[in-house]
């Protein structure tokens, strides 16, 4: 038989199971956090390709916080983040992200950096890869890996170095780069650039020799145009240099696009008609480099 007792005791239950949805179903959301913009206002980013990205940081405490990818700026376009994360910001930063990047941290190749100071972080590449201020570049052209007993034809060969006064020396004056950068050196020839190889020594052999001969490169960054020419041209009759652009580049590490020298290039010039041992001047031009400022 069921008493009186059964449903007082069910109809509390019932009541307190009631009272509990109810709460649980009223309960407000945190509201979110306060977001203000950060404005970017930056000149010479110049669009990425092959699915890389931008992407900007704010240092807070030491730590990175992404402020969002792109792949191309405007003057003037805004970013929002999290209000009091940016107002304790003490730097700010932008990487160059890979195509298949997933994790939340800075890459190793960062490529404008600078420091706030009321409200505002002035961007440059000196605080963040290198101060090219004062570089300088010399190359000869020559041969040293054809086979011996091969006529002149040094006309096909491209060496950043100086083979005058005694002994051969380091024909680049360049900086150290970081981690994250490499140098690469460029002959322009038929409009097509081709390299001459990654380096990160001056005085040391660069990082391939794809078109060179058998035997052994000088310990210095270059290239013979003797075989083995990329598509559209024909070696060693387009591997001459005379005449043709020759163009140091700053490369990120890795590289995305490895056809066509990144647009950041502190070194150029065009070669003359004097073989080995003339040597041909490189001049420095760093005014498109990129910078700007951030602006809380």
């Amino acid at each position: 038989m069921i008493t009186r007792n059964f449903f007082s005791v069910l109809s509390i239950a019932l009541g307190v199971l009631a009272t509990t949805s109810c709460s649980d179903d009223d309960t407000p959301a945190d509201p979110p956090a306060p977001r203000a913009d950060l404005t970017f206002n930056i000149i010479g980013l110049q669009e990425l390709t092959n699915g890389a990205t931008y992407e900007g940081w704010i240092i807070v405490d030491g730590e990175p916080i992404s402020t969002g990818r792109f792949d191309k700026l405007e003057i003037g376009q805004k970013f929002s983040v999290e209000k009091a994360k940016l107002d304790e910001a003490s730097d700010f930063t932008i990487t160059i992200e890979s195509p298949d990047d997933n994790d939340n941290l800075p890459s190793d190749t960062k490529i404008l950096s600078g420091s706030f100071a009321n409200n505002v972080a002035v961007l440059e590449i000196d605080s963040v890869i290198a101060d090219f201020n004062g570089s300088s570049g010399k190359f000869v052209m020559a041969t040293p890996t054809d086979n011996p007993g091969t006529p002149d034809n040094d006309q096909f060969g491209l060496w950043f170095m100086d083979p005058n006064g005694g002994s051969p020396i380091a024909g680049l004056d360049l900086p150290e780069l970081p981690k994250g950068w490499k140098y690469e050196g460029w002959l322009v020839t038929n409009d097509t650039p081709v390299t001459t190889g990654t380096f990160s020594s001056v005085d040391g052999k660069d990082d391939s020799s794809p078109y060179s001969g058998n035997e052994d490169a000088p310990d210095f960054p270059g290239e013979d145009f003797l075989n083995t020419a990329p598509a559209g041209l024909t070696f060693p009759q387009d591997g001459d240099v005379r005449g043709k652009q020759v163009v140091i580049s700053i490369e990120p590490f890795p590289d995305y696009d490895q056809a066509k020298p990144f647009y950041i290039k502190p070194l150029s010039g065009t070669a003359g008609t004097e073989l080995f041992p003339t040597t041909n001047n490189l001049a420095l031009d760093i005014r498109d480099f990129p910078s700007g400022r951030v602006l809380k």
